[in-house]
């Protein structure tokens, strides 16, 4: 990987982590205990003036292989 990318990429994260401080300690908390097949991940989304839509999903071990591929890359 591109040493510019990750630098960027970083950069990105730490300003992410900066403006959203209770969803980066949300994440940082429940992804510390690691994710289990079978998991349901649930996320609602409500933009202005609109009802909130929610979706969800059952965590399968190939979204964990895929998980853990990119943690790799990252490291």
């Amino acid at each position: 990987m591109n040493p510019t990318s990750v630098m960027k990429l970083m950069n990105a994260k730490k300003k992410f982590s900066e403006k959203h401080p209770k969803f980066t300690a949300f994440c940082r908390d429940f992804f510390s205990r690691g994710i289990q097949a079978g998991t349901i991940i649930e996320i609602t989304v409500t933009r202005p003036g609109e009802e909130p839509v929610t979706s969800n999903m059952r965590v399968q071990q190939e979204d964990l292989d895929l998980l853990k591929s990119l943690q790799d890359l990252a490291n």
